[in-house]
């Protein structure tokens, strides 16, 4: 969306002409460019500005959700500091879509797919534009990955811009999210909530615009932008609507800038330290088992060896200190009110749990930063939600990944509790999300049921589609504990209970899921890291020799994504280059 009716600044160019290493310098230098000058003096850019680095703001807004329905505003004071800091702003949109939406339906097949497009999308505009540098803004759920990503793939000094969290609402005396309007839909099916009393709940959850505020995907990918580096310390946490938040965006565009100037790539902060760091937090702060999936695929756009035993390894050690939604009560806002993501940085960093001397995008190690910075110390903080490292929540990390000749390359699951982490029990097999929603809401689940739901995965689906929708029934049912259901699809980051994704082989490639049929015994044990089925791999084979399934989309972008998506358990990536090995 270009801002060329806004009038042109007065701002010193870098010194000098532009340096011929940059890659705008292909379309603004020498007399053979003179037509590729006048296309940008029709938007108003001066000599100063073709002078100047010409810095990219990829945009997602949108009026399709909340979480990105403000980010012109965020992009603008981006854009004007890095017009104001001696860069050349060249804004350019890309898509979005609505995760909380598109929930529940076919719709919800793109929501994966958005992050592929998103990363191509930036990547062919700062490829084909000639851009020395990008801010990269994100809103909904798989703007973050799907931006970073793309920085990485271009290598062109970047820095990421999260639009930030929406405000939780109220509702009958207490602050509600999007999370207790999807687990209502439960609680009606299950008379323990009148349809008006619903109606109010709906009207109320979401006050204005910004990302679902608990420490769901959006909100725990932001966080990581922090961890990794891509992002300042302390960026993550101000809500959408909030001046902050545009100081934010202002700091943003400035460093933007700057990280052009001294030629800092992704490649010369991000490595497997840096992924670590990231993993660490996501484990302390019991955030989304999307962002095992997204760590794996920035990592195979990277070039970083890391795989899903990483995050067994690091929840190991680090132990979970945050109580956020959806396990707990709280939200982003409460921890931004207490220091934001910082806080836990330095706990984890004085706990030696954290690499201090991995670089950032600003130039500085994170452990410079933190010490810059100087946030408080848990034990120092009068909070319900936050406890220290040596007396945590929980001892081990939220996040876990299982095995076993169920899932021989990985099975995804996120503890919120510590009771119930062992089960064995017939299945019941599901061929898809719509059969397993109606088989919950008609009430025919009961405590202990273990439930599959496969054809779902990045090719079966395709899209790897998110169950939030059958997780809150299950929820609202009031068997978030007591019903085990697993899936080679996804979960929602507000997902909780005893919901294992990302099962690997999925189904639809002969994943041993596929063999499954109804009654089969299957057992799970969280502390043994199991996910199995009492079959012998002789008759899983033998189920396995007819399979042969038909894909369900052929044609269009679909269709496209059914081919080309990668396993979940190294990303679900599409880029035929992304991989370490």
């Amino acid at each position: 969306m270009s801002q060329q009716d806004q009038p042109r600044r007065e701002r010193d160019p870098v010194a000098g002409s532009k340096p011929d290493d940059l890659p705008s310098a292909e379309v603004t230098k020498g007399h053979e460019r003179a037509p590729h000058r006048a296309m940008f003096r029709a938007m108003g850019y001066d000599d100063e500005d073709l002078e100047s680095p010409m810095v990219g703001v990829a945009n997602p807004a949108a009026d399709i959700t909340p979480c990105n329905v403000h980010l012109d505003d965020v992009a603008a004071e981006a854009y004007d500091a890095v017009d104001e800091g001696g860069g050349m702003p060249i804004e350019f949109g890309t898509i979005t879509i609505s995760d909380a939406i598109s929930m529940g339906t076919e719709g919800m097949k793109a929501s994966l797919i958005s992050r592929e497009v998103i990363a191509d999308s930036v990547e062919l505009v700062s490829f084909g534009e000639r851009m020395d540098g990008l801010v990269t803004i994100g809103g909904c759920d798989k703007n973050m990955p799907g931006m970073m990503m793309a920085a990485i793939r271009t290598d062109l000094p970047s820095v990421f811009l999260y639009g930030g969290s929406i405000m939780p609402g109220e509702h009958d005396g207490r602050e509600v999210t999007i999370q207790n309007v999807f687990e209502g839909v439960g609680m009606v099916a299950d008379g323990e909530m009148s349809e008006d009393e619903l109606d109010d709940l709906e009207r109320h959850a979401c006050p204005g615009a910004g990302s679902c505020g608990g420490m769901f995907t959006a909100n725990t990918m932001a966080s990581i932008s922090e961890a990794i580096g891509f992002a300042p310390l302390g960026s993550a946490g101000p809500p959408a609507e909030d001046e902050a938040r545009y100081e934010v965006a202002g700091e943003t565009g400035e460093l933007a800038v700057d990280v052009v100037e001294q030629r800092r790539r992704p490649s010369d902060f991000l490595t497997r330290e840096s992924f670590e760091n990231a993993i660490a937090l996501q484990v302390a702060i019991g955030g989304s088992t999307n962002a095992v999936l997204h760590l794996l695929a920035m990592a195979a756009e990277a070039g970083v060896e890391l795989d899903t035993e990483d995050f067994n390894e690091i929840s190991a050690r680090t132990p979970k200190i945050a109580d956020l939604q959806p396990g707990g009560e709280r939200v982003m806002n409460d921890l931004q009110q207490v220091g934001g993501v910082p806080v836990v940085l330095n706990a984890l960093s004085d706990a030696d749990l954290l690499h201090d001397d991995a670089l950032t995008v600003t130039g500085n190690t994170i452990g410079e930063a933190l010490e810059a910075l100087d946030p408080p110390a848990i034990e120092d903080l009068d909070v319900d939600f936050l406890e220290p490292v040596d007396d945590p929540i929980h001892e081990r990390g939220a996040i876990r990944v299982l095995t076993g000749n169920l899932a021989p390359d990985g099975a995804v699951i996120k503890i919120s509790g510590e009771d119930h982490l062992s089960h064995e029990g017939p299945v019941r097999v599901f061929e898809k999300e719509e059969e397993a929603m109606k088989y919950v809401q008609e009430g025919h689940i009961e405590a202990g049921d273990v439930l599959c739901i496969r054809n779902e995965g990045p090719q079966g689906g395709p899209g790897m589609r998110e169950m939030f929708g059958v997780t809150s029934a299950v929820a609202g049912h009031g068997h978030a504990e007591d019903v085990a259901l697993f899936t080679d699809g996804r979960f929602s980051g507000a997902t909780r209970g005893f919901s294992i994704g990302h099962v690997a082989p999925e189904a639809f490639v002969g994943g041993p899921i596929a063999a499954l049929e109804d009654g089969d015994t299957v057992t799970i044990d969280i502390d043994d890291l199991e996910l199995s089925v009492d079959l012998s791999d002789g008759e899983i084979e033998r189920r396995l020799e007819d399979h042969d399934p038909e894909p369900n989309y052929t044609d269009g972008v679909l269709g496209k994504y059914c081919r080309d998506f990668g396993s979940a358990a190294n990303g679900a990536v599409t880029n035929p280059g992304a991989t370490w090995e």
